[in-house]
């Protein structure tokens, strides 16, 4: 069960003198991340307070300040804007990073509440994720962890990535080894479990597993331990999300099964690339646009409650008012290769999809979808027999103009 907490150990205190950190919004494996203050310009923050074991650790402090000024020059409006950063002290502060609080929630927190999407809402979710990737990888940044966790949705309907340059810190400083696999085991990449190793590609593999999850409500991979879940991707294909839930598109199976190559270099090149695929799907299925509709009981819309005194009661509440459990969310860890199991896995059933998506039908998604194709066909026939009518009459019209002179 995940429970919303209303205080952690660092609330009440202030970083630098600058910034006040109140409410804790939720906790991963390495850092908690907590609704601020910035005192001096009176601006709400949210600050991703790293674990105390990294203070002392100078290789990791180096690269997380270098990963920080990296990210903070980025300008996208698919990106959570990075404020500032901390290095923290070896015998009290542990490092920290000030950034932009998005009032909403996450996409983890809107699945839990409406299930899998239709295809025009997953269009909607990828476009700022692949913008936001797009701008990193024109840089030369890789993301490294792309999960529905990482991905923020405000009240405005505005899509953002959190949690650029984390992981690359933590491996680059050296804290993971040729024998460890750092990140969260549902959306691995083959290369990143098989040698720690990824660049843009990696990030690609993570996007098309997060298409497939939003389709279908669940990622294709399943095991004993994250690391089983990491494994099964180096001699196993993702399989088509129409596999698991129906309605699902033709070009959708397509995009899933390109990002999601075991190979590299038969992925899309980078998020870019991608995205311009994902405007020809759009295109090619008449996709409507769709504002993304924030979740409602997110833990961050409760943090706020507590910070205003009207709440904080320490557990979930669902859409409809009564109590709920819920999936534990997944986490950034570190797994030892050691970890895998060595009995074969099974090749699971899904779990049946709610059939859902904010409370419609995915049919009458599949049916107006329809609609408009036939909408879109009688223009063309109409638009194509007033051309030959046209063209005909003129012909008329100038075979007979000797007789009419």
């Amino acid at each position: 069960m995940e429970t919303y907490q209303p205080s952690g150990a660092l609330t009440g205190s202030v970083l630098d003198g600058r910034y006040r950190v109140d409410a804790l919004i939720a906790t991963g494996g390495m850092s908690g991340v907590y609704r601020g203050l910035d005192l001096r310009l009176d601006r709400p923050v949210a600050c991703k307070i790293m674990d105390s074991r990294y203070a002392g650790d100078e290789h990791f402090l180096t690269r997380f300040q270098r990963e920080a000024r990296a990210v903070a020059r980025l300008k996208d409006p698919g990106l959570v804007a990075v404020y500032d950063q901390g290095p923290g002290t070896p015998a009290g502060q542990p490092p920290y990073l000030v950034m932009e609080l998005v009032e909403g929630g996450t996409l983890r927190e809107l699945l839990r509440e409406r299930g899998p999407m239709p295809p025009h809402a997953v269009a909607a979710v990828l476009r700022p994720v692949l913008s936001g990737l797009a701008a990193a990888h024109r840089a030369g940044l890789v993301h490294r962890d792309i999960k529905p966790e990482n991905v923020l949705i405000s009240d405005d309907g505005d899509v953002k990535i959190a949690d650029f340059g984390l992981v690359r810190a933590l491996a680059e400083a050296k804290i993971t080894s040729t024998s460890v696999i750092l990140g969260t085991a549902a959306y691995l990449s083959p290369e990143q479990v098989a040698t720690g190793e990824t660049d843009a590609r990696g990030d690609v593999y993570a996007v098309g597993i997060l298409v497939f999850e939003l389709l279908t409500g669940r990622t294709p991979f399943t095991g004993d331990s994250p690391l089983a879940v990491a494994y099964q991707r180096m001699d196993r294909d993702v399989p088509p999300p129409s596999t698991a839930i129906g309605g699902v598109p033709r070009q959708f199976d397509d995009l899933v099964a390109i990002a999601t190559a075991r190979d590299p270099a038969q992925r899309f090149a980078d998020a870019g690339e991608m995205a311009q695929e994902l405007e020809v799907v759009v295109r090619e299925l008449g996709l409507p646009g769709f504002r993304v509709p924030a979740p409602r009981n997110s833990a961050l819309h409760q943090s706020a409650s507590t910070v205003d005194g009207t709440g904080g009661t320490g557990s979930t509440t669902g859409i409809d008012g009564t109590a709920g459990v819920v999936a534990a969310p997944r986490h950034t860890k570190v797994f030892t290769r050691d970890e895998l199991p060595p009995q074969e896995f099974d090749d699971d059933g899904y779990r049946p999809a709610t059939g859902t998506f904010a409370g419609i039908e995915l049919d009458e998604f599949y049916w107006a979808r329809q609609r408009a194709k036939r909408v879109l066909l009688f223009w063309v026939v109409a638009v194509i027999t007033l051309a030959a009518l046209a063209a005909a009459g003129a012909w008329t019209l100038g075979a007979n103009l000797p007789n009419l002179l």
